[in-house]
């Protein structure tokens, strides 16, 4: 099978994404009062309406109505003021009355777009643009200095209920292939579940990737999901078909169902795309169809033939009446909005002149860019703001394990000041600056208590180096004389010396000037 790079060079990838959202900061289900709750024993948050029982009637959750419009608000979506929901008919377990709510060709968020910066190694999967200039435009994509912007289409954002969970007893890592029987879970049953769905516009793997990450960071910074790909809040499908470069008719797209990583979005398009080029040059067909995305064999899988519209005889929902958006219901949602990520990583680079990869670090994590926030409004200064970030996106990020970590009480916004204060003052070096920070939060003490307690603060009497450089170099007249020779890697040996000399508190900067300056003499 031939290499993705190659496989671009003859033929264009079209893909497209579906990607949903369970809204797990809501309380409560869909269309019922019932908990939501990550984890409960199964089978214990559930009622006579997401049990689809006769008789039960839905109840709409104003707040998931909310949530979608915030998202959509926050995508470039028009908002449609009239839309309906629909009953989707399926026959299968995970969901018990045998068809899923959600809503038709008219959803709540129509017509959206993102825009994707792409940079470094994430720009160079798109090979069709090498011959354009900064600035110049073909199609959805605008070359920039350090890469392109793809301007990708949403076509709409749709609500729907989520169906139950299926646990497979006795199949290869828990899939129904070999299973001797299945349980059903149905906590998750009716669960308020919102679903992107986004125009063709994508070519390559890595901008599938950036559109998952810049939708989930935004998720976030509006606070309507965990979007926990390890707990199922955030899963993708991809849509993928190959043509012909130059070509314009869509090939025959086959689906990766539930991609839940980042990773495996990426690899899973990457091999379909080569699996794809490889039947189409062998002369054979590609069919539409369901497959699924094995990362332990790193291949795809068929599971099932793809359905149509009509397999699933969508009409209107009789127990939901029609929904009528109003203008003061939009603003109010509006209003509530916070400010989104692209804006703030703007302002940190504007206000604080940090990088583009600095403040994307910390704006990525709602944890970092908070106690950056924190951290600055503390110290009001500026030019310390470098040496927060650094620190944050170092240090701090290596404490949270996963979505869930919590900040360890012994950091706080006074005392990462007080660590970069005396980074910038030279008090210590960056390395003794790690080891203060790991103290910090084992001892939960203030930093420079610690420095006090360790002896740690480095000389920097310029005299008193200079007289143990001098030793350093007196101890060893053939390393100086080789030194002068040209053998100009010596220099790190004479400032390891001085280092040892000096039992680590000497100032390194110094110690290399003036080490450069006696070996020159």
């Amino acid at each position: 099978m031939k290499s993705l790079e190659e496989v671009l060079r003859t033929w264009e990838a079209v893909i497209g994404l579906e990607i949903h959202a369970e809204l797990t900061t809501l309380t409560t289900k869909m269309f019922c009062g019932c908990k939501l709750e990550f984890g409960a024993a199964p089978n214990t948050h559930t009622c006579p309406v997401c049990l689809g029982l006769p008789g039960a009637l839905p109840v709409p959750n104003k707040a998931a109505i909310e949530s979608i419009v915030l998202a959509g608000l926050a995508t470039n979506c028009d908002i449609e003021k009239r839309s309906m929901f629909y009953r989707k008919n399926y026959m299968y377990p995970d969901m018990a009355k045998n068809f899923q709510t959600t809503q038709g060709p008219i959803a709540f968020c129509m017509r959206g777009h993102l825009d994707l910066n792409m940079t470094g190694a994430a720009s160079r999967e798109r090979i069709d643009i090498d011959d354009l200039e900064a600035g110049q435009t073909r199609g959805n994509v605008t070359k920039t200095q350090d890469g392109y912007c793809a301007h990708v289409g949403i076509t709409r954002i749709h609500m729907e209920e989520d169906a139950g969970k299926m646990i497979h007893i006795g199949g290869d890592e828990g899939r129904i292939s070999g299973a001797t029987h299945s349980l059903v879970d149905y906590n998750r049953a009716g669960t308020p579940l919102i679903e992107l769905v986004t125009e063709p516009d994508l070519r390559t793997p890595e901008e599938a990737r950036a559109f998952m990450q810049n939708l989930r960071r935004i998720y976030l910074a509006i606070g309507i999901s965990d979007c926990s790909m390890e707990e199922g809040s955030l899963r993708c499908d991809g849509n993928i078909s190959l043509r012909r470069r130059g070509e314009k008719t869509f090939g025959t797209k086959t689906e990766l169902k539930n991609m839940n990583s980042f990773k495996n979005l990426h690899d899973g398009l990457a091999f379909e795309i080569c699996r794809q080029a490889e039947v189409l040059e062998n002369g054979g067909v590609i069919h539409q169809e369901t497959r699924h995305w094995d990362p332990s064999a790193k291949c795809t899988i068929v599971m099932r033939v793809k359905e149509t519209a009509d397999d699933y005889r969508l009409f209107p929902e009789p127990d939901l009446a029609p929904y009528d958006l109003t203008d003061e219901f939009i603003e109010s949602v509006r209003a509530k909005m916070p400010e989104l990520p692209d804006a703030k990583v703007n302002r940190f680079k504007n206000d604080y002149a940090l990088s583009t990869y600095d403040a994307e670090s910390l704006v990525n994590d709602i944890r970092l860019s908070s106690l950056f926030e924190n951290c600055m409004a503390y110290q009001a200064s500026p030019a310390q703001a470098k040496g927060v970030a650094n620190i944050l996106i170092n240090e701090v990020a290596l404490l949270f394990a996963d979505d869930e970590s919590h900040l360890p009480a012994a950091i706080s916004p006074e005392r990462i000041s007080s660590l970069v204060q005396m980074l910038q003052e030279e008090t210590i070096s960056s390395k003794q600056g790690k080891e203060v920070f790991a103290a910090m939060v084992a001892e939960d003490k203030d930093p420079r208590i610690i420095v006090d307690e360790r002896n740690m603060k480095q000389v920097s009497d310029t005299g008193a180096i200079e007289g143990v450089v001098d030793e350093v170099i007196s101890s060893h007249p053939d390393e100086a004389a080789r030194y002068k020779e040209g053998n100009v890697k010596l220099m790190g040996f004479f400032v390891g010396e001085c280092m040892k000399r000096m039992r680590g508190a000497g100032n390194p900067k110094l110690i290399n000037e003036i080490v450069a300056r006696k070996l020159n003499e």
